[in-house]
């Protein structure tokens, strides 16, 4: 059975068809792979799973269903829906995984990550990054009415959009040494991430082992997922509705 991984698909009321794409996407998994994989940023923004948001509700309803068909959906938090919580994950039947996981891919040693802790170069990002991943900081935000966490998440956006603008493309992808120290620290042979919106896979020499590291891109044009079996490793683009 195929293991499939995505990321980043940034769902919103705004982009119906990536919506629309995401759920046939489901539709045609359901019970014919062993596990589907989303490493973060399933949503553009989560700002709580109290959040009545009329558009996600096929989203839960065919996540629920491809969890009963036998392949089970397993969620990560990424950078814009980290507050995905313990209700959704109720509601949905999807698995939370920590950040990162490793496990057994057919014999390979796999490290998952969303990817955005790889970013060490942009020193910025990463004190936000500490901040929002603080429970305390998360339990005050969830505190608020939704309306307000929904107007800070549209504020946070538009900050992160023009900070963007201003930073050179190298800062804001990974950091090889970095890349490096947590493959070396976790006896990975293979990382899959994603957070940087750049697919691709990169192979590279270090200390004596063939070490990789796949890149999942981002679901805005084309949708991009990786699959992983007993005899291949295969990084697509699929058509979206």
């Amino acid at each position: 059975m195929t293991y499939l991984f995505i990321s980043d698909l940034h769902l919103h009321p705004s982009r119906p068809h990536i919506i629309d794409g995401f759920l046939a996407y489901l539709q045609s998994i359901q019970g014919q792979a062993q596990a589907l994989y989303i490493l973060g940023d399933l949503f553009e923004a989560w700002v709580g799973d109290d959040h009545p948001e009329a558009a996600f509700l096929p989203v839960k309803t065919a996540l629920a269903q491809c969890n009963a068909s036998g392949t089970p959906v397993l969620l990560m938090h990424g950078n814009r829906d980290f507050l995905i919580g313990e209700t959704f994950a109720r509601e949905t039947g999807c698995k939370l995984l920590e950040d990162p996981v490793l496990l057994d891919l057919h014999g390979t040693r796999t490290l998952l990550m969303h990817g955005d802790s790889l970013c060490t170069d942009d020193q910025e990002y990463q004190q936000l990054r500490g901040r929002l991943r603080d429970p305390e900081w998360q339990r005050q935000a969830l505190s608020l009415p939704v309306e307000e966490r929904l107007q800070l998440a549209l504020e946070a956006r538009e900050l992160s959009e023009l900070s963007s603008r201003d930073k050179d493309e190298y800062i804001m992808d990974v950091n090889q040494g970095e890349v490096l120290r947590t493959l070396t620290a976790s006896g990975a042979e293979r990382l899959i991430h994603g957070h940087t919106h750049r697919p691709g896979v990169h192979e590279f020499e270090h200390e004596g082992r063939t070490l990789q590291r796949i890149v999942l891109g981002d679901w805005y044009e084309l949708g991009s997922v990786l699959e992983v079996d007993a005899e291949r490793c295969e990084l697509r683009t699929l058509p979206i509705c």
